[in-house]
Order: structure tokens, then sequence, then C-alpha cells
């Protein structure tokens, strides 16, 4: 005689192993595609990688900050961007020019640690950042278009000198220092009533005028609303001529040697050009806020690609007020947006997930 219960528990063991025997293997998800550029089937040469919004987007949290947020329920919390204009990376450290904060964040990745620069009251407090560039000893060159000069830092932040000031510009725009540090490029944009659009040169050190490159024109080697400048392999100098909508390419002397671009739609056109980068390879990156996008040329200018598209909606590659860009040691991309306060960055597909200098982080204990 069966025990009470005994046949309902068995029709239900039979139940419980025709379903095991017939449900299909679980499918692990897939997992999400890499976002590349140019898109299949055509060889990829970027990898979208990240978004940069704050210093929880790049920086290592604590150990303890980890085990707080557990136990209170708090959210992770950073110093968020208000409204990042440049950006400039050197072995690991990200400068990002904020014009609303009125200071640059530094994101030391390899120390693992973050710093304003120029928030302080006295010589080297910024009035309105702008323009950045690093030299090779680390030392970083701000353009402050509030006070119409350029502010120098030492590798640790300090305040070094100023170059420039009232009587020297009319409008600053961004300003570019050569990998030696001897010479610093500042691009006067200029305006309607002015015609003093150009580049002046300075020795890095004395500050004392080098040079002038450049004046107002639609000529070979004249500007129109200059905006930034690159300087290339063999010393070439690359200038976005924005309101002649090209970029103009002279020697190391300053002297012209072509221009490539013109005003259009179409690839290879520009109808808003603003920054411009360099990769060690001598491409040339320019940002078009219009376009809402970079483009990648050659050398000569002839075009290699294109990355980005605007949008209203935020996303990877989406793009409504772009400004700033920056080509780091390894070739990493770093593409700012003011409007959507990011800064989205690039990996070269040959470059390994995982390495280089924005992979080398400290160990958190």
């Amino acid at each position: 005689m069966r025990a009470p219960g005994a046949k309902a528990w068995c029709s239900a063991l039979v139940l419980l192993l025709a379903a095991c025997a017939s449900a299909p293997p679980a499918t692990p998800p897939a997992a999400p595609r890499e976002l590349v550029f140019p898109a299949p089937p055509d060889e990829p040469r970027f990898v979208f990688e990240r978004t940069i919004r704050s210093s929880t987007d790049v920086l290592p949290e604590q150990a303890t900050s980890g085990l707080r947020r557990l136990v209170t329920g708090e959210e992770t919390r950073g110093e968020p961007l208000s409204k990042p204009y440049a950006v400039a990376v050197a072995r690991g450290r990200i400068y990002v020019s904020d014009t609303v904060a009125r200071y640059v964040h530094l994101y030391d990745v390899p120390a693992g640690r973050q710093y304003r620069i120029g928030d302080d009251e006295g010589p080297g407090q910024l009035i309105k950042p702008i323009g950045l560039d690093v030299d090779a000893a680390g030392n970083l060159y701000v353009a402050d278009i509030g006070a119409k000069a350029i502010v120098v830092y030492g590798p640790e932040r300090n305040f070094l000198r100023r170059i420039g000031g009232d009587k020297w510009f009319a409008r600053l725009a961004s300003v570019t220092v050569d990998p030696a540090g001897q010479r610093v490029y500042a691009v006067d944009i200029g305006g309607v009533s002015s015609e003093n659009h150009r580049v002046r040169v300075f020795d890095a050190v004395s500050g004392a005028h080098v040079m002038d490159i450049g004046k107002r024109g639609s000529g070979p080697g004249e500007f129109n609303l200059p905006r930034d400048l690159a300087i290339g392999k063999d010393g070439r100098l690359y200038v976005v001529d924005g309101g002649n909508f090209r970029v103009v390419i002279f020697d190391r002397e300053g002297r012209y040697v072509a221009s490539f671009g013109s005003v259009g739609k179409q690839y290879g056109q520009f109808a808003r050009p603003k920054e411009v980068a360099v990769d060690r390879e001598g491409n040339v990156y320019v940002v078009d806020t219009a376009f809402g996008n970079f483009q990648i040329f050659n050398p000569d200018g002839e075009l290699l690609l294109f990355v980005g598209e605007r949008s209203e909606r935020d996303g990877p590659a989406r793009y409504m007020l772009p400004s700033g860009i920056a080509v780091d040691e390894d070739g990493r991309v770093y593409m700012v947006d003011q409007w959507f306060r990011k800064i989205d960055v690039y990996r070269p597909a040959t470059l390994k997930a995982g390495s280089g200098f924005l992979a080398q982080r400290p160990v958190v204990r």
C-alpha cells in the first residue's frame, strides 16, 4: 500500500523530468556590439570606449566609499563637468577647461587623483579658461579669454607665469606649445570689427613676442576668424580658419604651405570648424560644431574618416555642441561636447582594450 500523497508526488516528478528533458539549453545573452568607425564591413579604425561626465567615470573608487554606499544606500557622486570646452591629455593626465566652473579639471588617472587648477585666489586664478595644451615637461598652458592672457602652470599645478595681456589680444581663442616648450602659439580670433585675425608667437619662457603669422583676409595664408592651431610632423602648423571654412598649413617658421577644405555639406568640407589636433602619424583631426563630428585627414588634407553625428539626444558619438579635441600618446581621441557636458573617448582598433596610459590605474585598498 502506497503512502498517502505518493501518487501525486510521483506524477509531479514525471512532469518535472519531462520538462527538463524538453527544455532547450539556456543561451547566454549576447555581448553588446562594439561601436566602431568606420562601420562594418569596412575595417574598423576606432572603437568607442567610454564617456566621461565626472571624476567617477575615470578615477577608481575608494574601497571605503563603496562600503559606505552599501550601508547607507548613497548614490555614486563625483565632480561633474559644468561646461567643458577644451581637453588636453599627457601620459594619462586629462585636463579639461570649464568655462562655467572657471577652472581646469585635472584627472590624473595613473595616480587615481583629481585636482582643480586655477580656482585659488592669486596670480594663477583663471577667469574664463578655454584653450589648453601641455608640453613635454608636463607644464600646462591655459588660454584665459577673460584675462586675455596665457597662464602657465608647472607639473605640480603651481603657477609659473603669464604671457600676453590686454594689449596683445583682441579675442584670445586658443593656445598651443611646441613639444620642447620653447614657443607658444596663441590664436587671436579677432572679431567683426577687428583686423587682428592672426597667430601670435611668444617665447615660452621669457614671454617675449617672437612674430605674428597671418592677417585678416581670404587669400593664401590669411585668416577670417581663426580658431585653433596644432603642430604636426616636421613642425608643420595647422590653423583652423573658421570664417574661410578651411585649415591653413604653415611651416615651422610661419611660411604659408597650403590649405584644405571649403564651405559645404559634403565629406571633407566644413560648416563650423572649431578645434584641431594631430596624431603621431601626422593625421589631422578637425571638430565641426555644425556637423556634430570630427573629420580625420592625412597631413596633406585628404579625408580619411569622419566620426560622430549631430543629435539632440545624447549618446555615444552623438553631439550637439562639440568643441575641443585631443589625441594622446596611445592614439586615443578625446572629443568634448559643451551641450551634453561630456568627453567621449575613442580607442584605436589596433590598441588592445585595457592598455596604454589610460589603463594605468593605482591599486585601491
